[in-house]
This record gives C-alpha cells, structure tokens and sequence, in this order.
C-alpha cells in the first residue's frame, strides 16, 4: 500500500510501467510460491521464460503481458533481469540450504536485485545527478538485496516449517547452531548473537541503498523511500521481538 501511494507521485505513464514491472514478478513469484507451487515443474518455467521472450518481442500473452510489452517498447528495459528472476525460481525448485552468503547473495540476487534493475530504467535517474549509472543501478541492487535479506530474517520459522533454510551454513556452523536448532525455534543467546550478525549486513545493504534514492527523478524517489523504510522497520521489529522469528512476524 505504502508502495503504491508512492508511485501515485510518478508521472502516469511511469505509474502504468512500475506496476507492469510488479505485476510481472509477483506472478514470476507466484509460479513457485503460491497456491499451485507443489505443481510447479522446471518445465513450467522454461514456458514461462519463452512466454517473456515473446512477450519482448511483441508477442503478449494476455492483457498483463501487454501492459509489460507496452513498457519495454517506452523505457529502455533490458531481459536480463528478467530471464535472471526465472533463473532465481528455478533454484527455489532445487535448492534449500545455502552453504555461505556468497550462495545467498546470488539468490537474493536473482529473486529480487533484479527487480531493482528493472525498476530504474523506468524511475529515471534526476537529470542534475552527478552519480554515475553504475552507481545508481547498485544502489537499486543493494535495496532489492536489502528487502531480501530482509524477507529471509523475518521469515525464517514460516521458511522452516516447510524445509528450507535461507540463512548461511558457515555462518550457522560458526555460532554453534544447526539446521536441528532451526527446526527447533528457540531463542537461545547463540541464535540472538547469529541474528545480530545477519541483521547488521541487512542493515549495510540498505545503507549502500540509501545513497542512490535521491539519485533518481524527483517524482520516483518516494516508492523507494517507502519501500526502504518499510522494509527496514522489519528489522527494528525481530529485534524488538528478542530475535524470536520462529514464530513472530
């Protein structure tokens, strides 16, 4: 909600772009995490994937795809992204350990930096902005990283309880706690010491995000604001909660 009364600030053409964008990842999302997920095949994804090629190239689906295609054809989007959250999707099918961050990383990478660099072709960056294009698409990357890493910190009970852990192993290993503790969901000073620790490298993502906000138009930086403080509060609130994010949210 916070997210949309921000993009009510941007432009309607930019508006119609952001939520195509959205729109679209939500249903990419949707594939592996929603209500017919067990029915998901990596087969289902490789149709998805050349529906998006299509959809690039002018061939639309449905209208949502159509939305999509009319943005491409108005901001200069790239696939990469794109094909990447497939890419992110398809080791959600395979993968549900992470041996360190750098595994982690790529998948927070995959599943949602991305959606920060398909967001700023279309954000704008401010035309009196003395920053570089790489700085401000590394910016959008450390937000998507941040809300990620974000996501994972707040739902790590909801995670376990069907069998995955997104939190690195090493680093588990190196606090004394395994998957067993985990699948437990009891607060122990180990795991409180193990949160902090992940909770201060959410923290620097957002930081690095910060700096690239008011990089962008004027009119697009709200939506990041919201979605940055948003995001950030999370953290706030599982260290308000005693780093209990077994069974708080």
């Amino acid at each position: 909600k916070t997210f949309y009364l921000g993009t009510l600030l941007m432009t309607e053409e930019r508006q119609r772009a952001i939520w195509a964008i959205y729109v679209w990842c939500r249903r990419t999302d949707e594939l592996v995490d929603g209500p017919n997920a067990s029915h998901i095949t990596p087969q289902a994804l490789d149709r998805w994937e050349r529906r998006l090629e299509d959809l690039f190239a002018g061939r639309p689906y449905d209208m949502l795809d159509a939305a999509l295609s009319d943005t491409i054809t108005k901001f200069p989007i790239d696939i990469q992204p794109f094909k990447d959250m497939i890419d992110g999707m398809r080791t959600d099918l395979k993968k549900a350990r992470y041996k360190n961050f750098d595994e982690l990383y790529m998948y927070c990478y995959y599943v949602a930096g991305t959606v920060g660099l398909m967001s700023v072709p279309v954000m704008g960056i401010a035309p009196d902005s003395k920053a570089t294009a790489e700085t401000v698409y590394g910016a959008a990357l450390a937000l998507g990283l941040a809300n990620q890493l974000t996501n994972i910190l707040r739902d790590v009970g909801e995670d376990a309880r069907r069998g995955r852990i997104y939190l690195p192993q090493d680093e588990l290993a190196e606090a004394g706690l395994s998957d067993e503790d985990i699948f437990k969901g009891v607060v122990t000073d180990k795991w409180r010491k193990f949160m902090k620790r992940q909770i201060k490298r959410a923290r620097m993502f957002f930081e690095e995000a910060e700096r690239g906000v008011t990089e962008l138009r004027k009119e697009s930086r709200w939506p990041v604001w919201a979605s940055l403080l948003l995001y950030r509060q999370i953290l706030d609130e599982i260290e308000a909660n005693d780093y209990n994010n077994f069974t708080k949210r």
